[in-house]
């Protein structure tokens, strides 16, 4: 348990840091991803000064095409637009996991540019580490002028809902140039940078290994840099509507330190949701800290089923499809623990589920007032391995009242509330070639690891 001396230092820690001033007419939060995908494609087509997408991937299908056509538009209608689109190099050069394909999204660029010769558009990709299971670029943030479009989602027909199933995010549009400036001077100075970034629509690229030095480098450059919030921006005062970007790689990076600070500062309600049930740690223990004094913790996550990597029993097993399983085992044992503070009320966990369709919302919310927006899974992957941002958002006059309300009523909407553990699945009641496998990796203890980089 906290003391109170931590708990105060922590909360102080969140009172210092710099702020930049946000009007509440300029924040604006979407509830679907259909909106979503009609909201970017237009955003995009009355672009006037530049456009900056920072994302994992950008699909080569129909919601992706769309996208990166609409960026060929918009150069084309304004050729002074600066536009830069920054994916994960390694994601961009292999198809989805467990799926065969004979041209990757990199190849697809390549064509894209080559249909489009007198536009220069890159398509850089962006190597965090030598190898994908030990790190990728997780940032997230779509900059089209003034705007900040932040989401956790990619690009690709789930994500924006271009087919019959969808993958639910959330999505947050904010209006703010310093803000858009800070996340672009970013990616410019810490990452465009470097020796290690290459264009992936070029018609020739560098092999990962021949890039070696360069990526380590920029690794270690990265665990370093921050977005630069300095006093010329305008702090925001403690008394209004602010918003800070945090960027972090590396287990002591500034965006774990604040949420924990965040967490551990909760004086009532604390709110948490992700789609991999993984916490690292030092989370659960804050989360036990609270419970212990009384304090209300929700969390939603996704049900196995509406895990991106589930496949259905009567479909063809692959390896990847063990994952679900594994986070429900990790959430099984988490409220067995907790089972006490199931039944006081005081821990309220609520399971996501809406027919084909998978999960993918992370945030956190503490007591009205503080919200983090972020593409962290808040797994130990994103905590060790990835790139990753957020942004958070304070509001003490809860100026946002009615749109967080919102949001949080949406992402209930499909979610039932567990009562106890047992009513999740146990491993006798899996499939047997998920039960087999699964039993394997525990007696070698390969399912640490798993959780580790996945």
């Amino acid at each position: 348990m906290l003391s109170k001396f931590k708990r105060k230092k922590n909360t102080q820690q969140l009172a210092q840091m710099p702020k930049l001033s946000q009007s509440v007419d300029h924040i604006k939060t979407l509830y679907c991803p259909a909106v979503f995908r009609t909201t970017l494609l237009q955003m995009i087509a009355q672009a006037t000064q530049h456009i900056y997408m920072a994302v994992l991937y950008l699909e080569n299908d129909k919601a992706g095409h769309d996208v990166l056509s609409a960026l060929y538009q918009a150069k084309k209608k304004r050729p002074e637009l600066d536009i830069c689109v920054l994916v994960d190099w390694h994601r961009a050069q292999r198809g989805r996991i467990g799926v065969m394909a004979e041209h990757n999204n990199a190849d697809w660029y390549y064509e894209m540019a080559k249909k489009n010769p007198e536009v220069f558009l890159p398509v850089y990709g962006i190597p965090v580490n030598t190898r994908e299971a030990l790190g990728v670029m997780h940032l997230k943030g779509i900059m089209i002028d003034d705007t900040v479009i932040y989401s956790g989602a990619s690009i690709n027909n789930v994500y924006l809902h271009q087919g019959s199933k969808y993958r639910y995010d959330r999505y947050q549009l904010i209006k703010n140039a310093k803000l858009a400036l800070l996340m672009i001077n970013y990616l410019k100075i810490h990452i465009l940078s470097s020796n290690a970034v290459q264009p992936l629509n070029s018609k020739t690229r560098h092999k990962i290994c021949d890039m070696k030095y360069h990526v380590q480098r920029l690794r270690f450059s990265l665990r370093q840099a921050n977005y630069s919030v300095t006093e010329n921006l305008c702090y925001a005062s403690q008394d209004e509507l602010s918003v800070t970007p945090l960027v972090g790689l590396g287990k002591k990076n500034m965006l774990n330190k604040t949420i924990e600070y965040l967490i551990s500062s909760t004086q009532k309600q604390l709110s948490i949701c992700t789609p991999y049930f993984n916490l690292p740690s030092s989370i659960k223990r804050h989360i036990t800290s609270l419970l212990k004094e009384g304090k209300t913790v929700k969390i939603i996550v996704g049900d196995k089923t509406a895990n991106d990597f589930y496949t259905l029993p009567d479909q063809p097993f692959k390896m990847i499809s063990i994952l679900p399983y594994l986070y429900e085992i990790n959430l099984t044992r988490f409220l067995k623990r907790m089972q006490p503070y199931l039944d006081k009320g005081n821990l309220i966990v609520r399971l996501w589920k809406h027919e084909a369709h998978s999960f993918h919302i992370k945030g956190i919310w503490i007591d009205d007032e503080w919200q983090l927006l972020t593409g962290s899974n808040l797994n130990l992957r994103a905590w060790h391995f990835d790139l990753e941002n957020a942004l958070l958002i304070r509001d003490p006059k809860q100026e946002l009242r009615h749109q967080r309300f919102k949001e949080l009523k949406c992402i209930q909407k499909h979610t039932k509330v567990i009562q106890n553990y047992l009513e999740l699945d146990s491993i006798q009641q899996y499939p047997l070639k998920v039960r087999t496998l699964i039993r394997r990796l525990c007696r070698i203890h390969i399912d640490r690891l798993i959780n580790r980089v996945l």
